[in-house]
């Protein structure tokens, strides 16, 4: 006979009094996340290595009527990342139910431009850190019947010739996120978004992909990125924004995706054609 589930019918999201960890929490989409989950009454564990905009992502935490728990720390290594969870932890009592793995970074490079120590150094923050802090806080998400959700791209279903080893880091997050989705079972959901070009400091900072990107076109940064939303044929033809990006990372970690694991959302303004 049929069950229904807990919360199944209810417009409830079931997040207030959960405990949140998110990495690159500090700008762009992991900064929106943040405030999106505190609106919902959940308590947010923060991890970047910008401590200055840390403290402003708190200081709108708090106004959105949450909590955010802070720690500084270098995302691209193992030692960093164990740290910073090792801090945030200490402040929540060793609790914590959702992981939202969201650092990353790129720039608009050929392959024939990247070296051995750009590809590595871009796996080492784009999948390694989600493995390291997987890794770390799988055996409390384990006991607490938890949620992770990655941030990929829609890169990673349908990669571009520029940048293929963003596009490549993020094809292995979502690999990892089905593998994990199915050795986790009824313990850990585990689903991915996968963003498409969203406005955000990852795109508009010095050296982010709208500079990158008006090199590689020959182009004013802001008009390359209009140039390759239209070589791209987006049919929404703009941007998106953290907070669109957000609100579904929200739905996946709340009961109403009870039903939802192993799937990739995408968030991409219709960029990916594949069925």
């Amino acid at each position: 006979m049929f069950k229904q589930s807990k919360g199944l019918g209810k417009n409830e999201t079931g997040l207030k009094g959960k405990i949140v960890f998110i990495t690159g929490a500090a700008n762009g989409i992991g900064r929106a996340t943040a405030v999106a989950f505190a609106r919902e009454g959940a308590t947010l564990g923060l991890v970047d290595i910008d401590e200055k905009a840390m403290a402003e992502v708190k200081a709108e935490v708090a106004a959105a009527g949450g909590t955010a728990h802070t720690a500084k720390a270098d995302l691209s290594t193992g030692v960093g990342v164990s740290a910073g969870l090792d801090e945030l932890l200490k402040a929540t009592g060793g609790a914590v139910d959702v992981l939202v793995n969201n650092v990353g970074s790129g720039a608009i490079r050929t392959f024939d431009q990247l070296t051995d120590e750009e590809w590595e150094k871009t796996f080492s923050l784009n999948f390694m850190s989600y493995v390291r802090a997987t890794r770390k806080l799988l055996p409390i998400l384990r006991e607490r019947k938890g949620v992770i959700v990655n941030n990929g791209s829609d890169l990673a279903r349908q990669p571009e010739p520029v940048p293929i080893d963003y596009s490549a880091s993020k094809a292995a997050v979502l690999a990892l996120t089905k593998g994990l989705a199915r050795a986790e079972g009824k313990a850990v959901r585990v689903n991915a978004v996968a963003p498409g070009p969203i406005w955000t400091p990852f795109w508009t900072k010095p050296g982010g992909f709208a500079e990158t990107m008006g090199a590689f076109h020959k182009m004013e940064p802001h008009a390359a990125v209009e140039h390759e939303m239209k070589l791209r044929q987006l049919p929404l033809e703009r941007l998106g924004t953290p907070e669109e990006v957000a609100n579904v990372v929200v739905f996946l970690a709340s009961d109403l995706a009870s039903f939802v694991t192993s799937a990739v959302w995408g968030v991409d303004g219709g960029s990916v054609r594949s069925i």
